[in-house]
């Protein structure tokens, strides 16, 4: 009886493999990158890792081939009405940061000029509780890595 479950098991086993294999060489593509072509960096054969800015950095940062595009230069000229050091709508505390960061104690969202924006209290290392201060993401010091 155990020989016959077995055997069941697996033959519907190589059923769904064949039919997998059936599928995916039907419908993948292979990535059409040449020698010389500027890309992402791989992780790994079949995986990009992606550096996220500003609000998409606590996203996951690892991303299939399949779905990545060839990266296309863009000119100078072709953005030049572009503010090339845009402005912050909020004031960001730039001083000496007191140390590494110990532990995120607290988040908030406020709104200011219409939008959101997120801030978090921050305890330094070697600092005391009531030094506690909060600053926007991107005046955190290594905020990218923190709130991953």
């Amino acid at each position: 009886m155990w020989k016959k479950s077995y055997d069941t098991a697996a033959r519907f086993i190589a059923e769904e493999k064949e039919y997998n294999k059936q599928r995916y060489d039907k419908t993948h593509k292979e990535p059409d990158f040449r020698e010389g072509d500027q890309v992402l960096v791989l992780i790994g054969k079949k995986s990009v890792e992606v550096q996220l800015k500003n609000k998409f950095s606590r996203k996951h940062s690892l991303f299939p081939v399949s779905i990545v595009k060839p990266h296309h230069q863009t000119g100078e000229d072709k953005f030049s009405s572009r503010n090339k050091n845009p402005t912050s709508q909020y004031k960001v505390e730039v001083e000496d940061s007191p140390g590494p960061v110990k532990k995120l104690i607290k988040a908030r969202k406020i709104r200011l000029n219409g939008k959101d924006h997120r801030q978090y209290l921050i305890r330094f290392k070697n600092q005391t509780a009531d030094k506690a201060k909060w600053l926007a993401e991107d005046a955190m010091p290594d905020g990218d890595f923190q709130l991953r």
